[in-house]
């Protein structure tokens, strides 16, 4: 056995690099988008467990939804992919062309086995650049394929070393090659037939048996004429090692999938539905296009599903000449590799066994499979296609008139599918070049026109999307799933009786619920989102909740497992305030899975609306444990955390805040709560660098502009407080709070009356029936010793609170002053008093939301110049979708667990909508208690100044 010179490894490497280097500049495209960016497995946070737990799209294999392909090895590889470069596409795509270029050399090195030196150069160099591989190469979810033949190749050669050189067995290489089949068979289903191509070269290439032969041999021990010979035995020991093992890997892969196949719908395979004839007839058909495929591939599409490849209903069909052609040619070539010893014998049965057995289990002869065709399964049986066309080339160029003729012709060939190659691989650029170069090829697959339509929604040109959505219907009337694309691109274009119409025709194609009876029919899961999404559109009117909900109860009978329903009504039912019922529904979902970090956010979400945060905070914590940067869990716990008042919470609270930054570095909320953390801790330094960073990524953010102003004020630097009160006020005009505080600091410090009376006057315009800015000007009126006014409009303040008793004493105050001024003749408008001028009002101070609208009460009501208590202009939210807060720019956010709905006709983006409100409250702590008390009395104190001005000369 000749080996491979490194100019040959050199040889096929550049090739390979040269003819798919430009395929790193592709993304991830279709099923890539499932197997790499959906999938939780690649994730470090993941257990490596899980890998061995759940399919090849990160789907648990119990579950029916699961596409029981079981290929742990190959995530595996994705998951380091993910280590290193996690989703840069260009590190996934360069390995699946390294591993290409290793495949290439094996290869070769195989076909050594049985082609001279020149001919197996031919098939492997024709087998690097053969474009059928590009779906595998290009591709990243045809890694697959890739690992699977590496291991493939390498445990044929493992076993070709079994027979020692005086005919011995040699068990090493035996226990080796079933080692090497386990492993390919983890990388893909098909790696399991190695071993039928081990049997064939042991029967047929090894021991130079032929079909006769062994008939022969048959006939006479059945007579009693003679027994088996010794190579015969040594062979069939040898062949029930292999079949053994083979039948415990079997067993062990139907314990797997838990003896389920996997549920395929009508769309992906339709003559998997057919009546006979046309199944068979259908099925037959296709070998004879896939073999079309090896020999011309300059029409190549990503999806062959559908209405792809009509069925051939009828034995007239003229098609089924072609499957006549196909069956006669391969009973030809086994004719003459079975029953002649010589060495083309040995080559054609190698190669039929290369193209025949690794196809069996995506031919659909023996069970159906969930596509049509598919090019990526024919990496491995293209092999043998190579190694039939390099035998013929070395027998026409052994005839010396025909040489230079067939080495042109095998340049050409090669010329020219290297550079259909390179060109194939621009098309897996994008979704959208993969998409739309395969309804070039082909115009009646539903689900080609579907997905043009998601790669034009993915760039929100919703108005082109729907032209191939409704292209779609045409093309397939009964696709649910290009109804529901519809109307779901017509709610994107606020066309909301469109999109209903859209989901109710989808809808009306399900198989519907017969009273009385079992529902028994097999639904694709991703079908019944039809509910989900059509709940989802009507609840937005509030009047029909109910009938939303009806909807999901209606899914949740047709299928008792399916999760996304429980999740979807848990929402409707918080928004409807039946907390007992919404908390039943995703313990429900978490009995179905309790692996789903998104449900438990969701439970707490429904505990901090029954009021009880610490099981909310339990349950936050338990997303934490599944996914420790769920960013929602991580911003609304240590929210949770920061507002229960309880100081030993407040270092994981700033911890969880890092690291939700960490994860939104953008998101300007994030930094506002580490800054109300750090004023929590009278860390003012720290408190300031943050609320800056969260007013630089949001102008005009009113929560973060107002509570540093506060900061500075209560730092005693009032005169820095001023231009963010004037920011805040350019964005917010109407920020009442903001006018009190900053009319108190061009009062007291700025010694500007004037401006401090503008303000309280803005107030007043835009609320006449605020006391505190009425009871401000009125000291302002005060200050500029117009006491008659000032004694109007203390009693319009005691007219609109007449319980307060400090604007009542105020009033006297003044009365007296009057009485006094005018029994010593002196006008009571006089502009002299600068000790008035002095007069305090009371800054605002910060309180929090919940109990701090109580607190901000008491103390407002003992405040003297009733300038309000401030309060905390609440916290940030942390997701998109937010609701209102305290003065408005706070928010909590609830997140739903939308999961992805992947596939052709599948309502992707719209399967939950989600968001409620997160009203949170919390009783006072002992802590607050005191402290409203401290603050009491030091209004109380101010109180007694004021009223000493107020009484002074």
């Amino acid at each position: 056995m000749a080996v491979v010179s490194w100019k040959e490894i050199l040889l096929l490497t550049g090739l390979v690099v040269g003819c798919y280097w430009n395929s790193l500049s592709c993304g991830f495209v279709f099923d890539d988008v499932s197997a790499i960016l959906d999938n939780k497995d690649l994730r470090p946070s993941t257990p490596l467990r899980n890998l061995f737990l759940n399919d090849f799209w990160g789907t648990p294999m119990a579950e029916e939804r699961s596409h029981k392909s079981y290929r742990p090895l190959t995530v595996l590889t994705f998951r380091l992919n993910y280590l290193f470069s996690e989703l840069s596409a260009a590190s996934y795509h360069l390995l699946n062309v390294v591993l290409h270029a290793v495949v290439c050399v094996l290869f070769l090195r195989v076909c050594r086995l049985f082609l001279d030196k020149n001919s197996s150069l031919v098939a492997a160099l024709l087998f690097a650049v053969h474009p059928i591989h590009t779906e595998a190469v290009t591709g990243v979810v045809g890694r697959a394929e890739l690992l699977s033949s590496i291991f493939l190749l390498a445990a044929f050669l493992a076993y070709t070393k079994s027979t020692g050189s005086d005919h011995s067995i040699v068990w090493a290489p035996i226990a080796l090659t079933v080692v090497l089949v386990a492993a390919a068979t983890l990388c893909k289903e098909q790696g399991i037939t190695v071993v039928g191509i081990c049997c064939i070269h042991e029967v047929f290439v090894a021991q130079g048996f032929t079909l006769p032969m062994l008939l022969d041999t048959l006939r006479q021990v059945l007579q009693g004429k003679d027994g088996f010979p010794y190579a015969v035995l040594q062979t069939l020991l040898k062949l029930i090692v292999l079949v053994i093992s083979t039948l415990l890997l079997v067993i062990v892969r139907v314990q797997v999938i838990q003896s389920q196949l996997p549920v395929f719908t009508r769309f992906d395979n339709p003559a998997a539905v057919s009546p006979t004839p046309g199944r068979q007839l259908t099925f037959n058909y296709l070998l004879p296009v896939n073999a079309w495929l090896l020999l011309n591939p300059s029409e190549l599409c990503c999806d062959w599903t559908m209405g792809t490849i009509p069925l051939v209903e009828s034995p007239l069909d003229h098609r089924n000449i072609a499957t006549v052609v196909f069956y006669t040619f391969l009973g030809l070539l086994a004719y003459h590799s079975l029953c002649y010893r010589h060495s083309s014998a040995k080559t054609v049965i190698m190669a039929l066994s290369l193209i025949v057995l690794p196809f069996i289990p995506a031919s659909n002869l023996f069970f159906p499979v969930g596509f049509v065709v598919a090019e990526r399964v024919l990496y491995v049986p293209s092999m043998g296609f190579c190694v039939l066309v390099a035998h013929g080339f070395k027998m026409v160029s052994q005839k010396g008139h025909l040489k230079k003729i067939t080495w042109l012709m095998i340049g050409v060939l090669l010329t020219t599918h290297a550079v259909k190659t390179f060109n194939r691989n621009w098309d897996w650029e994008s979704e959208y070049t993969l998409f739309t170069s395969a309804l070039k090829v082909n115009k009646n697959n539903a689900k080609l026109w579907n997905n043009v339509g998601h790669a034009l929604e993915n760039q929100n040109n919703y108005a082109k999307a729907l032209q191939y959505f409704l292209q779609a219907t045409r093309v397939q009337p009964d696709d649910i799933g290009a109804h529901m694309n519809v109307g779901r691109t017509y709610k994107n274009l606020n066309k909301s009786k469109e999109a209903e119409d859209a989901y109710l025709v989808a809808k009306s194609l399900m198989p519907q619920i017969i009273p009385g009876k079992k529902y028994a029919t097999r639904v694709a899961p991703n079908h019944l989102n039809v509910y989900i999404n059509l709940a989802n559109l009507i609840r937005a009117n509030e009047s029909r909740l109910e009938e939303a909900d009806q909807l999901y109860r209606q899914a949740i009978s047709m299928r008792p497992d399916f999760k996304q329903a429980y999740i979807s009504r848990g929402e409707l039912l918080l928004k409807m305030n039946k907390l007992t019922e919404a908390r039943d529904a995703y313990l429900r979902a978490l009995e179905l899975d309790r692996t789903n970090a998104d449900l438990w956010y969701n439970l707490a979400i429904v505990y901090i609306e029954m009021k009880e945060p610490s099981e909310a905070l339990k349950n936050f914590n338990h997303a934490l444990e599944l996914s420790p940067r769920h960013k929602l869990a991580l911003f609304n716990s240590a929210l949770l955390m920061q507002e229960s008042g309880e100081s030993k919470f407040w270092p994981e609270a700033n911890r969880r805040f890092l690291t939700y930054v960490e994860e939104e570095p953008e998101d300007a909320n994030g930094y506002f709560n580490l800054g109300m953390l750090a004023m929590d801790a009278n860390e003012n330094a720290a408190a300031e660098r943050w609320m800056r960073k969260a007013i630089g990524l949001q102008a005009g953010f009113r929560s973060a502009l107002f509570n540093l102003a506060l900061l500075y004020s209560q730092s005693k630097r009032e005169i820095d407080a001023l231009p963010v009160l004037d920011e805040l006020l350019h964005h917010h005009p109407e920020h009442i709070k903001g006018l009190i505080l900053k009319g108190d600091i061009l009062m007291n410090h700025k010694k500007d009356t004037r401006g401090a009376k503008v303000c309280f006057e803005r107030i007043l315009r835009m609320d006449p029936t605020n006391v505190q800015g009425k009871h401000n000007l009125c000291v302002v009126y005060f200050e500029e010793r117009d006491l008659p006014r000032a004694e109007r409009c203390l009693e319009e303040t005691l007219a609109l609170a007449p319980n307060e008793e400090y604007v009542r004493r105020h009033l006297s105050i003044v009365q007296s002053k009057m009485a006094a001024m005018s029994a010593a003749g002196q006008p009571l408008t006089s502009a002299e008093g600068a000790t008035a001028s002095s007069a305090k009002r009371e800054k605002p101070k910060r309180v929090k939301e919940g109990a701090a609208a109580a607190e901000e009460e008491e103390v407002g009501a003992a405040a003297a110049a009733a300038a309000a208590e401030g309060e905390e202009e609440g916290r940030g939210a942390a997701d998109a979708v937010a609701v209102g807060r305290g003065a408005g720019e706070e928010k909590n956010v609830r997140k739903s667990s939308a999961e992805s709905l992947g596939g052709s006709g599948v309502d992707q983006s719209e399967s939950l909508d989600s968001s409620q409100s997160d009203k949170r409250t919390k009783g006072k702590s002992t802590k607050e208690i005191k402290d409203i008390e401290e603050k009491r009395a030091a209004a109380l104190k101010r109180l007694e100044e004021i009223e000493r001005i107020l009484s002074g000369d």
